[in-house]
């Protein structure tokens, strides 16, 4: 067990001093092999095996089409179309903000693209509209992680992955938790705006205008991507792979020669970023099922459960100190590291207790997006203050009253109420 607690102290130092992802995890995974046995022609096998599954095709497709979506001027789009329904409201900027992000990272599924596309988009419209810099960079950053929530998800893919369980379950289990904590974001930002005496969107137009209604038919082929994507997958057309490579097909040609966002000079660098992302992605899980394996034979998960019952056996407590788990772990490394690191070690935890593992999937996606937002790591704030142009330090109180109003109550509903996520996916038939 000694070594096992090693092994992990070895990964999360790496990861903070700086070791890239895929090595802090091999870094763990040898020190593994040489103090508990084993050999390296044993453990390839393992690995290869761990990442050999038609699921994690859907990974690098979906890092493809959102590479087109970020570069494409589909965000443009998307905030246009918004800025017609909720623009009228005053403060409704905000909304803007968070559904359009919500939107925009369901269809390209990255955190990091939703922040830097949504954000250069909505700067200079809440600049304009006299809006806080602190404040709308702090609710782009929170906004930013709604695509590990809204499905398709990478972050859900990988859950799937690593517990087993169906991917349309985990992305119909962050469906209702994703929309509410959406409009959670946009009201206390409408809150917190309209103490500044902000004003309605000067570039709002009514939707049965005839700019209204030119709007709309420009938004049209933005719009139908994530219907091709969601509508297939859960009409039982395509699987999330095929929606995927769909998807790609889909975005490239809108992106081209629709919105004209890119040109056929720039798309050997979206392939380029797609392959070092996914080879990052993939010598990750490799590592990842190697490791896995190893706590299995240690019975990690089962020393677990022992230790948290010698303090408590109470179910809420033991929630409880999953959950703060889970945010320190959001707090210190990428939402990719916490979750293959947590869901080995706390899914049996939460299983022994009577937490369904889709369930699960809903408490991971929440608990992880918000640790984009909670310093000290906090990537999403970072770079959202370079995105809008504002200091960091003006940044972090408006980010402090979102994750207070918005992310927390979201977390708690998730934790202590199942049916708030199992209800969509036990309507339709996915978990029984």
């Amino acid at each position: 067990m000694i070594h096992v607690l090693i092994a992990i102290v070895v990964l999360m130092v790496s990861l903070l001093i700086g070791v890239a992802i895929p090595f802090a995890f091999g870094a763990g995974t040898i020190y593994l092999y040489y103090t508990l046995g084993g050999s390296f022609a044993t453990g390839l096998p393992v690995g290869f095996n761990g990442i050999n599954s038609m699921v994690l095709l859907a990974i690098p497709t979906f890092i493809m089409a959102g590479g087109f979506i970020e570069h494409g001027n589909i965000g443009d789009q998307l905030v246009g179309f918004l800025d017609m329904l909720v623009g009228k409201i005053r403060g409704g900027l905000m909304l803007v903000v968070s559904y359009s992000s919500a939107v925009f990272g369901a269809i390209c599924g990255s955190g990091s693209a939703t922040c830097s596309c949504i954000g250069s988009v909505m700067a200079p419209r809440l600049k304009k509209a006299g809006y806080d810099e602190g404040l709308s960079a702090a609710l782009v950053a929170s906004s930013a992680p709604l695509g590990l929530l809204i499905p398709p998800s990478s972050l859900m893919i990988m859950y799937a992955w690593v517990s087993g369980e169906s991917v349309l379950a985990c992305f119909l289990c962050t469906v209702i938790p994703g929309i509410c904590l959406a409009t959670l974001l946009g009201i206390v930002g409408i809150i917190m705006a309209r103490k500044k005496n902000v004003q309605v969107s000067e570039n709002w137009v009514p939707v049965y205008s005839k700019a209204g209604l030119k709007k709309t038919r420009t938004a049209v082929p933005a719009l139908i991507m994530p219907l091709i994507i969601l509508g297939g997958i859960y009409g039982g057309i395509m699987t999330p792979t095929e929606a995927a490579c769909i998807s790609t097909l889909y975005c490239i040609p809108v992106a081209l020669y629709v919105y004209r966002g890119i040109k056929w000079k720039d798309v050997p660098t979206v392939f380029f970023k797609t392959g070092v992302t996914t080879g990052v992605i993939m010598l990750m899980l490799f590592f990842v099922s190697i490791l896995s394996r190893y706590f299995i034979y240690e019975d990690l998960p089962g020393m677990m459960v022992q230790f948290i019952y010698k303090f408590t056996t109470d179910r809420n407590l033991i929630l409880l100190m999953m959950n703060v788990f889970m945010i320190i772990m959001g707090m210190l490394m990428d939402d990719a590291s916490a979750l293959l690191l947590s869901t080995p070690i706390l899914l049996p935890i939460a299983k022994e207790i009577g937490v369904s593992p889709i369930q699960f999937a809903a408490i991971v996606g929440v608990n992880l997006g918000m640790g984009n937002v909670t310093p000290p790591c906090a990537p999403m704030i970072y770079l959202s203050s370079r995105v809008v142009g504002v200091d960091v330090a003006k940044v972090l109180k408006p980010t402090l009253f979102l994750i207070i109003f918005a992310w927390l109550p979201t977390l708690i509903i998730v934790t202590y109420f199942p049916d708030f996520s199992m209800w969509l996916p036990t309507m339709l038939g996915y978990v029984k």
